[in-house]
């Protein structure tokens, strides 16, 4: 059955247990691969789907790698928020005090238990990623046949194969996407995962993480902060 943790790890990444190839399976694949490894995963999708990263998850947010790299950062920049951190003191703080990249604390609403036990809320951090990474272009039946081409050089099965070609077929469902995301910790995550995904230098891609941040609801200054600690944790 489909692996998000590996789609994830692949793509973006935790098994969905039993049951046929149905799209919940196929989800669950896809969401396997976002909780193993969600930055390798939105670097994939973003070369994919003919767009380009520009920069790579470097130092520890890269060895901590899935859904935990995006609840850590998402908690780094949310925390700084809260003290009241200008975005750039919060950035170099992050590099300068916070060497290695920590889960968030476990009585945090940014826990991975919590994160991980929310199978429609994993998906959606692999949806949200492959919806930023194409947000600046078509995919035509050629670019079509090289993703399956790659897709398949990279070892994914026929599941994930098919759960990314849906995800390629349908419109970009951003209130979808957005319904997902129900605490203010989630609406970080989502955001978070879709700015790890992409290096916003088109103005589609800016005014796909625009969207997003107004469809969510979060502060501009709190965005600032997760743009802050994401270009902080690239390289």
């Amino acid at each position: 059955m489909l692996d998000p943790k590996a789609l994830l790890d692949q793509l973006l990444g935790s098994k969905v247990p039993g049951g046929q190839s149905t799209l919940r399976d196929k989800a669950g694949q896809a969401t396997q691969m976002a909780r193993d490894n969600p930055l390798a995963a939105g670097a994939l999708a973003a070369v994919l789907l003919g767009t380009k990263t520009g920069r790579s998850l470097g130092g520890s947010a890269l060895k901590l790698g899935g859904l935990a790299a995006v609840a850590g950062l998402g908690y780094q920049a949310w925390k700084n928020y809260q003290a009241g951190q200008t975005p750039a003191a919060s950035a170099s703080g992050a590099l300068a005090t916070e060497p290695e990249l920590l889960p968030p604390p476990a009585d945090s609403d940014f826990a991975m238990v919590k994160v991980e036990a929310n199978e429609g809320f994993a998906l959606a951090l692999v949806r949200v990623m492959i919806a930023a990474a194409r947000a600046d272009g078509h995919v035509d039946d050629g670019e079509r046949a090289r993703i399956h081409d790659k897709l398949s050089l990279a070892g994914m099965g026929s599941e994930a194969l098919s759960f990314l070609e849906n995800e390629l077929s349908q419109p970009i469902d951003i209130d979808g996407l957005v319904a997902q995301a129900r605490t203010e910790a989630q609406k970080v995550e989502l955001f978070t995962a879709a700015r790890l995904a992409i290096e916003p230098d088109s103005r589609a891609e800016r005014g796909f993480l625009d969207l997003l941040a107004g469809r969510l609801g979060l502060a501009d200054g709190l965005i600032d902060h997760i743009e802050a600690t994401v270009s902080a944790a690239k390289v």
